[in-house]
């Protein structure tokens, strides 16, 4: 059976989500997209069957004086165009704890700059029998390193 699109989020009461597919979530702010994004993506959507992107809201990640650069609906449109990613939801809480209990994937992801310690959201996905998956970086690429390159920051 397919995966049933779109997710509602935040879920409703008595919503019912079928998933019959290895799905892999993996969450991040994705500001300003460069290579160590399109890596880790590539790298998470070879995990499972469907990928999909949680990304900080506006209001739920304020990393500095004028970020995120863009905003959650250009973020959310940049990575929608790439042909690993299968969704992308908007989360409006500081974590994804809330995302991960209502969708329930197989696999979540994170760069290899985290620890399954140094993840709030870890406990939520033990809880749901998923597994965490740290990815390697792709040395020399951050946002941040984007920008201070670009005169930003």
């Amino acid at each position: 059976m397919p995966v049933v699109w779109p997710i509602p989020y935040p879920p409703k009461s008595g919503d019912v989500i079928l998933m019959h597919e290895t799905v892999v979530l993996c969450c991040g702010v994705f500001d300003v997209l460069h290579a160590g994004h399109l890596q880790l993506l590539e790298q998470a959507r070879s995990l499972g069957s469907t990928l999909v992107v949680g990304i900080n809201s506006d209001h739920s990640v304020r990393k500095g004086p004028g970020r995120p650069v863009n905003t959650a609906e250009d973020r959310a449109a940049m990575l929608r165009a790439l042909r690993v990613v299968d969704k992308v939801v908007v989360f409006e809480e500081p974590t994804p704890e809330a995302l991960i209990r209502m969708l329930r994937p197989d696999v979540y992801v994170k760069g290899g700059d985290y620890t399954p310690e140094s993840l709030p959201e870890a406990q939520a996905v033990i809880d749901i029998g998923g597994t965490i998956a740290l990815l390697p970086l792709l040395g020399g690429y951050s946002t941040t390193s984007t920008l201070l390159r670009m005169g930003y920051e």
